[in-house]
C-alpha cells in the first residue's frame, strides 16, 4: 500500500515495528482502505528472537539474516532466558493502542512464530531451499533440536499471552516453512512441541495455526492442535476440510499470485474457493500465503468486494 511504504522510506522494518504509534498506524491501513473484516497486528515472527542474542537484521533485498545461527548443543544451552514483558513489550503496546481504534465489534488478530519455523530461522541464519542445517540439527543431536523447541515455546506462550492480555480476539501460529518435513518427521521432532504451545495459551480465544505445503500434514497439524487450520493453494479447499474433518474451521485458499490476474479471473477464483466451502459455517476466506509487495491495491480492494458479495457472510466469509 503507498502509505506503508511511504512509512517504509523513512524508517526501517524493526525501527517500525518497535514504534507502537507507527506499528499501529500501519495495523489500521487496510482496515479503513480494504474494508476488511478484521485487523492483523504488524509485527514480525522473529522479534522474540532477537532478545536472544542471535543477530538478527532485517537486511535490504534479503530479508531476515541471523548473524549468529544455532548449529550446536552448546550454542543452545548458552541462550539465555528472555523477559518478554521488557523485551517486546512494545508489541503489546501496540496492540493496546489498535484495539482502542478499532470499532468494538472488528476483531483484532494478533501471531506468533510456530516453533518449527522459528527455529528454522535460528539454524540456517535465514530462508532455506532445502533447511540441510535443520534437519541435520534433528537428525543428528535431538537433544538440542527439542531443547530449543522447548525454549521457543516457553518464549512464544509468553509472547502471545501478553498480546491476549493487551486485546487481540484471536491469535494465528505461522509454521511457514514446516512443509519442507515428511510426516515422520514432523510427527516426532514438531507436533509435541506445536501441541504444547498451543495448549499453554487461554482456551477461550480462538487459534490459527497455519503452514504452506502441508497437504501431507494437514491431519498432523490438526492433531497438535488450532481452532482454525490453514490451508494454501496447493490443496483443494474441500478435500483439505474433509481432511482435518469440519468439527475444526478452515483459512484460506486463494493463491496470492491470482490477485495480479485481471479481476475476471480473481472473481472465478473466488466463486470457486466459496463454493467448494459449500455455505458451511467456518470458513475464513484469506490468501494461502502472505500478498505480495507489487500486488495492485485496486485488486485487493476488488477481491474483498467480491468475497463480501459471493458469500453468505453468516457462514463463509
Amino acid at each position: 500500500m503507498p502509505a506503508y511504504r511511504a512509512l517504509r522510506a523513512r524508517y526501517g522494518f524493526l525501527e517500525l515495528c518497535k514504534n507502537p504509534e507507527l506499528a499501529a498506524e500501519v495495523t489500521l491501513q487496510p482496515v479503513a482502505e480494504l474494508g476488511v473484516d478484521a485487523a492483523i497486528l504488524f509485527a514480525d515472527i522473529l522479534l522474540v528472537v532477537e532478545p536472544l542474542g542471535v543477530g538478527l537484521e532485517f537486511a535490504k533485498g534479503e530479508g531476515p539474516v541471523i548473524h549468529r545461527p544455532l548449529r550446536t548443543m552448546e550454542a543452545v544451552t548458552n541462550l539465555g532466558p528472555v523477559d518478554v514483558e521488557s523485551e517486546v513489550g512494545f508489541v503489546f503496546e501496540t496492540v493496546r493502542r489498535v484495539r482502542r481504534a478499532l470499532p468494538p465489534g472488528l476483531p483484532l488478530i494478533g501471531f506468533a512464530g510456530a516453533p518449527f519455523t522459528v527455529a528454522s530461522y535460528l539454524v540456517e541464519g535465514g530462508p532455506s531451499r532445502d533447511y540441510r542445517y535443520t534437519k541435520c540439527l534433528m537428525y543428528d543431536e535431538p537433544e538440542a533440536w527439542h531443547r530449543l523447541m522447548a525454549l521457543l515455546v516457553d518464549v512464544t506462550a509468553r509472547y502471545l499471552g501478553g498480546q491476549i492480555a493487551a486485546g487481540v480476539q484471536a491469535v494465528q501460529l505461522f509454521d511457514s516453512w514446516v512443509g519442507v518435513l515428511a510426516p515422520e518427521d514432523y510427527r516426532r521432532f514438531v507436533l509435541p512441541h506445536s501441541r504444547a504451545l498451543i495448549r499453554a495459551l487461554p482456551g477461550d480465544v480462538p487459534v490459527i495455526h497455519f503452514g504452506t505445503g502441508t497437504a501431507a500434514l494437514l491431519a498432523l497439524m490438526r492433531e497438535a492442535g488450532g481452532d482454525v487450520i490453514g490451508l494454501d493453494w496447493r490443496v483443494d479447499l474441500d478435500a483439505g476440510w474433509r481432511a482435518i474433518g469440519h468439527d475444526v474451521a478452515v483459512q484460506g485458499n486463494l493463491d496470492p499470485v491470482v490477485l495480479f490476474a485481471r479481476p475476471s479471473v480473481i472473481q472465478d477464483r473466488v466463486r470457486a474457493i466459496l463454493e467448494r466451502a459449500g455455505g458451511r459455517a467456518g470458513h475464513i476466506f484469506n490468501l494461502g500465503h502472505g500478498i505480495l509487495p507489487q500486488t495492485p491495491v485496486e485488486h485487493v480492494k476488488a477481491l474483498v468486494d467480491m468475497v463480501h458479495q459471493l458469500s453468505d457472510r453468516r457462514g463463509t466469509a
